[in-house]
């Protein structure tokens, strides 16, 4: 007879291996009934010998004690976003700037369903499953660990011992989110827009039961990192991480040139509908890594990959009016007012109408009946105008020749089409800039939303980014809607973000040009704002990912007098201006790896894979997976299979593990 520790590991093996066909294979060899009694039968024996629990049972899934918020996490490598394709033609533009990046070689790609949900990050540590995050803004997350435990798809072990992050969508099935809404409505509840926003919306539950039973999927489908990758291209992950027992679309196609790749797309359009999940679009992978490395990134995005978006869903109302706003470059935006109507899941009134050519050249008027659609699903904009419906009381609109909020006089700056608003005192653009610099990606103050700050402007106690850290207790307790524990708990936010990494004051100033990932770039590479404020746009120009136009842009922004002044003030009212994140070495002069591109394969004796690439990194070297023409040197242990032997075909030299050994300093 088993004692409890040998009954307790069966009914685990039996339950992962349920869950696994269900939720996996979708090849379920008990019944829901017997599958429920077993699951008691464990969490029973568990709680009787609570030494014998352990964070990879199965029993882990159905969620436990509320959280008090979520942790940030730091991806050790960013989940950059695509670029996008909208047509046949733009397809092959992409398939035509592949082919220029890799000399022309034979290129073929991989095909797979956009699935439309929540982009997270898993990570496994020898098999187990110790954290899962959100993209966020694709440098940080957040952990959202214990809510991913309760989607089943999801292995809290894998079936070999790996160590590796893998990267997928989750999402919620047609069939869950019908339920999910029935309920809401019965209970006089707000029903969610779109299988999208439930799945994100119950992926960020403090409470994981609520999460557990909103019965979520996943689909993986690309690596962020493996510590013993054996893989030469994208084909051969998602087959390999399906045999570690993560879960991949089934539809996914290898196509070997574009005019596949156009052909599985159209076969999608057409069967969308017929899937029981939501997909937005196709994404296309060039297949071979050693590819991909030659392709490289943007700031933004990869060469390698695009996403095609489905065309969007159309529909028509009536234009009742046109609104303007200031955004905080001085950008005048001309806005839609729409009645009311549904399209691609949500109730849409408003819609962009971009800029006065678009208006004129559409010849859109004010009582118009339009066709809307939501761009690449997701920005409402007037497509065009039904002319046939006019009565002859429509409007035409034009714009106004002063600022709508300042009454400075509106410019066209040279190669724009947006009409500007150049006061750097206009309340609209100091207002946007303030939510803009407490923004998330930027500085990060919570309880600092576009309400607080609005009311903080209109009440005349903030003017500017400074005047934030100048708040007291008194005046904001004299505000709307602020108590005794809201006002503490925003004056510490505030006094908090004072620590905040160099970067994210960067992104927060809002230069023209400067997103998140420059910014980062930035801020690593000079370390202090001084430097940056003293670079010319030359020196800008020479750091990688930092182009003419933005160096210009960057330049510019520290030559202003006012930008200085407010740098000064900052610094003394006590905000960090150092770069704190992880460095990259430069190595030692002298150091055999200092700017060459290695590849690390095989087992080594004396390192691990992780402690190799670390020691390698801080002598200067760039640690890349895949071999290729770029790879200046191919370091080997034992099995070194694939990645050795074109290694000797591109004549790269091949060190084993002595010579490395050899090569390290003292």
């Amino acid at each position: 007879m088993m004692n409890a520790a040998e009954k307790i590991e069966a009914l685990r093996e039996e339950l992962n291996r349920y869950n696994y066909e269900y939720h996996t294979l979708d090849e379920p060899s008990v019944s829901d009934y017997e599958y429920d009694m077993k699951m008691r039968e464990l969490i029973d024996l568990e709680e009787a010998n609570p030494e014998l629990q352990a964070p990879d049972s199965p029993s882990q899934r159905v969620g436990g004690a509320p959280l008090e918020g979520f942790q940030k996490v730091q991806h050790d490598i960013p989940m950059l976003s695509l670029g996008n394709a909208f047509d046949e033609q733009e397809l092959r533009d992409f398939d035509r700037r592949v082919r220029g990046g890799v000399d022309d070689e034979d290129v073929s790609y991989v095909c797979e369903l956009k699935i439309d949900g929540l982009a997270v990050s898993l990570k496994y540590e020898d098999g187990l499953f110790v954290r899962g995050a959100t993209r966020g803004d694709g440098t940080t997350g957040e952990d959202i660990t214990t809510n991913l435990r309760t989607i089943r798809s999801i292995p809290l072990r894998l079936n070999k011992p790996e160590t590796i992050e893998v990267r997928g969508e989750a999402f919620m099935p047609k069939k869950s989110f019908v339920a999910l809404n029935e309920a809401r409505e019965a209970k006089e509840e707000e029903p969610f827009a779109n299988p999208r926003n439930a799945a994100a919306g119950s992926l960020r539950q403090l409470d994981p039961k609520i999460a557990a039973k909103r019965n979520l999927d996943i689909f993986l489908y690309a690596v962020g990192q493996w510590e013993n990758d054996p893989t030469d291209s994208h084909s051969e992950r998602l087959e390999q991480i399906q045999e570690l027992g993560l879960k991949t679309n089934p539809e996914w196609k290898r196509c070997k040139d574009i005019d596949e790749v156009i052909e599985y797309v159209s076969g999608w359009v057409e069967r969308r509908p017929d899937l029981d999940y939501e997909i937005d679009g196709i994404v296309i992978k060039v297949d071979r890594t050693d590819q991909q490395e030659t392709l490289g990134f943007t700031a933004k995005s990869p060469r390698w990959a695009t996403a095609y978006k489905f065309p969007a869903e159309e529909v028509v109302t009536k234009l009742q009016d046109i609104e303007l706003s200031v955004g905080r470059t001085g950008v005048v935006t001309p806005t839609a007012i729409l009645e009311p109507v549904k399209v691609a899941g949500t109730t849409v009134g408003r819609a962009s109408l971009h800029n006065e050519d678009l208006i004129r050249e559409r010849d859109i008027r004010i009582g118009d009946t339009v066709v809307i659609k939501k761009a690449g699903d997701i920005i409402p904009e007037v497509v065009r105008v039904l002319e046939d419906q006019r009565s002859g009381e429509e409007e035409p609109y034009h714009m106004p020749e002063v600022c709508p909020e300042c009454e400075s006089k509106l410019v066209r700056l040279e190669e724009e089409v947006a009409l500007r608003c150049i006061n750097p005192n206009c309340p609209a653009q100091l207002r946007e800039g303030l939510i803009h610099f407490v923004s998330r990606n930027a500085m990060d103050i919570e309880g600092l939303g576009e309400k607080v700050i609005a009311q903080l402007f209109q009440e005349e106690l903030i003017h500017n980014i400074a005047d934030l850290y100048k708040l007291e207790r008194e005046e904001l307790l004299e505000l709307d809607r602020m108590g005794e524990k809201s006002v503490q708990n925003l004056l510490n936010a505030i006094e908090a973000s004072k620590e905040n990494s160099l970067e994210r004051l960067l992104f927060g100033l809002g230069v023209r040009y400067v997103g998140t990932k420059a910014a980062s770039t930035l801020a690593q590479h000079f370390e202090e704002i001084d430097a940056l404020v003293e670079a010319d746009a030359e020196t800008l120009e020479s750091i990688p990912e930092i182009g003419e136009k933005m160096a210009d842009s960057i330049a510019r922004y520290f030559d202003k007098p006012q930008v200085v002044e407010l740098i000064a003030e900052l610094k003394e009212l006590g905000l960090n201006m150092t770069y704190k994140g992880a460095k990259t070495s430069e190595g030692p002069a002298d150091s055999p790896f200092k700017d060459k591109t290695i590849v690390l394969t095989g087992k080594m004796e004396n390192f691990t894979r992780g402690g190799a690439k670390k020691i390698v990194q801080d002598l200067g070297g760039n640690v890349t997976g895949s071999v290729s023409k770029k790879t200046d040197l191919l370091i080997a242990g034992a099995d070194a299979g694939s990645k050795y032997t074109k290694a000797q075909d591109l004549g790269i030299e091949i060190w084993d593990e002595e010579q490395f050994k050899q090569a390290l300093p003292e």
